[in-house]
């Protein structure tokens, strides 16, 4: 047998293994410490008929990921995320989309509530922005709100982003996420433990949480809710040990009720967009600017854009903040934040922690 033979065939019996019946995350974990690999426990797992079953399971698996140019990661193997190996329970098994070698830099987690507002999108993607010029790659979920802010605001910045899915990998969720998702695989990377081609089922984002905490050297949360699943991350990131940082918000917002306890019970307290280096481990005068031109002329190239125009125009008529202004252009939230971020971005426009907007001198 070949060296490409053998590690096929161990990466078939390592799959096969996974989906063996009652072989959940821990039980997966538990069998490879017992025998030294997933595919030795799988030989010494079940009936003669569930292995077989389970390793046609496992050649249609392989097929479908070859087909689709994902890879599957499988824990004890090379490219599964080490970190992750500090949950309780690791998934078992990963597919994957994109670039993996973005997994193995410095990355920084930010996740909210998928009900945001203008200003919370602007920051998340301000924030994702000033990471990535710093060479640090920003993990979220892709998500509604300020998921998908992140993840804009790192791949216009001219750096990597990893999603974590609920679904497959290969399924952009939520649908109207398509041209998102479709970035992120071409410029970043995309993971998911559910089956390829699946969508999200029931409990399918706590478990998704979980990865999002693990993959993270550092989580920050922006507009988290009372029952918002950024708060559920920020947990399990607290008992792995990581650095959680939070954006306050007014205290009579529902918006910001659960980011605003997480500050009161001792996270890290996000006064402006700069801070995001420093709880990152980041010293601002070191940083490397990677992408600042990149990311000026993309835009620059964006300067027809309808939102960037309606917002210079609103600007030039006297609007003054940043409430001001999104009453005054009438965009979709999504639109005003990315036009406004664009703006702020290429100095074009001043935006103060406080809120009000002015033109630069240039512009």
């Amino acid at each position: 047998m070949t060296n490409g033979e053998s590690e096929v065939t161990g990466l078939r019996e390592a799959l096969a293994f996974a989906l063996m019946p009652k072989v959940g995350c821990v039980a997966f974990r538990e069998g490879i410490e017992r025998n030294g690999s997933a595919g030795s426990a799988f030989l010494v797992s079940g009936t003669a008929g569930q292995r077989a079953q389970a390793l046609a399971d496992s050649d249609d698996l392989i097929a479908r990921a070859a087909a689709a140019s994902a890879t599957i990661l499988l824990q004890g193997e090379p490219g599964y995320p080490e970190s992750l190996l500090e949950l309780a329970d690791p998934p078992s098994l990963l597919f994957a989309l994109g670039d993996p070698g973005l997994a193995g830099r410095s990355r920084v987690g930010i996740v909210g509530t998928r009900h945001s507002s203008s200003s919370g999108d602007r920051l998340a993607y301000q924030m994702a922005a000033t990471l990535v010029r710093a060479g640090v790659v920003v993990v979220s979920g892709m998500a509604f709100g300020i998921d998908a802010a992140a993840h804009r605001g790192a791949l216009d910045a001219g750096g990597g982003t990893i999603a974590v899915l609920g679904g497959g990998v290969d399924i952009p969720y939520p649908p109207s996420h398509a041209a998102l998702h479709a970035r992120i695989v071409r410029e970043g990377h995309a993971l998911s433990e559910a089956p390829m081609g699946s969508r999200p089922v029931l409990g399918a984002f706590p478990k998704r949480n979980r990865i999002i905490a693990a993959l993270s050297n550092t989580l920050i949360v922006v507009e988290a809710g009372e029952r918002s699943g950024a708060l559920i991350t920020s947990r399990i990131a607290l008992e792995l040990g990581r650095n959680v940082a939070s954006v306050p918000g007014p205290i009579d917002s529902p918006r910001h009720v659960g980011s605003n306890r997480l500050l009161a019970e001792g996270a890290l307290f996000i006064s402006s967009v700069d801070d995001v280096l420093s709880v990152a481990g980041i010293e601002p005068s070191v940083a490397p600017v990677q992408t600042s031109v990149a990311g000026a002329n993309d835009a620059a190239a964006r300067e027809n854009d309808s939102s960037v125009i309606a917002v210079l125009n609103a600007v030039r008529a006297g609007a003054s903040d940043v409430e001001d202004l999104a009453r005054s252009t009438r965009l979709a939230p999504r639109d005003f934040a990315t036009a406004l971020a664009t703006l702020e971005l290429a100095g074009q426009l001043l935006v103060s922690p406080a809120g009000s907007v002015s033109l630069a001198e240039h512009a």
